[in-house]
């Protein structure tokens, strides 16, 4: 796995605000991979990112038990089939993480090219 890879979907996992959730697509478009990609990334390098924050287009998350203490802490609700959270009420601002998100993939992109 490319290091670079897995950095640009994390930075824009990290600029993800409390309350809001982004599903694996939506990462996915912004790192510039697919959303198994980002899906793999996350199972084995997203401990240190606030994971919970991602989901399935639907709004599902495939750990909710483990995610849903942070959902309560960041006032995220569990929809009525038990499975995650509405994404039209929960989902991020793309345009606003695409724009927080930007600085740090630069960082990147300025990085590779000085090495």
């Amino acid at each position: 796995m490319d290091e670079i890879t897995v950095e640009r979907v994390l930075r824009v996992v990290e600029q993800v605000p409390p309350g809001r959730v982004v599903a694996y697509g939506e990462v996915g478009a912004i790192a510039g991979v697919g959303p198994r990609l980002v899906g793999r990334i996350m199972r084995e390098w997203g401990s240190g990112v606030p994971w919970w924050r991602v989901t399935s287009a639907s709004g599902d998350h495939p750990l909710l038990g483990r995610a849903l203490p942070h959902w309560q802490q960041e006032g995220i609700e569990v929809k009525p089939n038990g499975l995650g959270c509405r994404m039209k009420e929960y989902g991020v601002d793309l345009e606003v993480l695409r724009e927080r998100a930007e600085p740090h993939l630069a960082e990147l992109r300025e990085e590779g090219a000085t090495t």
